[in-house]
């Protein structure tokens, strides 16, 4: 059995940089904001394949990085 890892940084040509109020942040491009939600509508009705779980997986990671950085973003920018 192989095993596949999850690469988040694979994604990273489908993120953009979107000003807003002034203040640059990290979003998801339209093909992957899409994805990721119809990756999300497949685990809801448990139809993912391994392939679709990994990929899940690092579109969440991703997610989960630059909802962090935006957030250290706009407390700097507060300050």
């Amino acid at each position: 059995m192989t095993t596949i890892i999850a690469r988040p940084s694979s994604k990273l040509a489908s993120i953009k940089v979107e000003t807003i109020n002034n203040l640059p942040l990290f979003k998801f491009n339209n093909e992957l904001q899409a994805r990721m939600e119809q990756l999300l509508e497949r685990k809801k009705a448990d139809l993912l394949t391994q392939e679709e779980i990994i990929e899940l997986e690092e579109i969440a990671e991703l997610d989960k990085i630059f909802t962090h950085i935006n957030a250290i973003l706009v407390a700097q920018k507060r300050h």
